[in-house]
């Protein structure tokens, strides 16, 4: 079985986003500040929820990519966190566009790459994974264990 931590090197995207997703996370918690079209959007529980998720992708994801077990462990670890950051990112972008409406566009569309290459990503574990439990037949698994992917 490959060594996972080439898997990092490219996917460089992602990783600066699950970097970045629980420093994030730390902030809003620790500062107490959220932009207004949170606040405006999503009631109190949910912004809790929505900051500790942040918090909690960030290092799932950073795990899973660098799981030293099986590797269809670590890829689903990692397809999961992908999996809620597209959707805690997504619902971001929804809440600037509520809010600001027209003016919030720009924002959110610039902020819609996030779950793009998020749920973009989750596609290709998905696909990984697949390839993993059909006993290796595919040119992906080759991908994966090579550290291309």
């Amino acid at each position: 079985m490959g060594h996972l931590r080439p898997r990092a090197k490219n996917q460089p995207f992602e990783v600066a986003a699950l970097v970045t997703t629980p420093i994030c996370g730390f902030l809003l918690l620790v500062l107490d500040v959220r932009s207004p079209s949170v606040q405006l959007s999503m009631p109190e529980p949910l912004q809790l929820g929505w900051e500790v998720a942040l918090i909690v992708v960030g290092v799932g994801g950073l795990s899973g990519i660098l799981w030293p077990g099986r590797l269809s462990t670590g890829l689903g670890i990692e397809f999961a966190s992908v999996l809620v950051l597209g959707t805690i990112t997504g619902m971001y972008a929804v809440a600037l566009v509520a809010v600001s409406g027209t003016q919030g566009l720009v924002a959110a569309s610039l902020i819609s790459a996030m779950p793009l290459g998020a749920f973009w990503r989750a596609a290709q574990v998905a696909a990984d994974l697949r390839c993993l439990a059909y006993d290796h037949q595919c040119a992906t698994h080759r991908r994966v264990v090579g550290g291309v992917t």
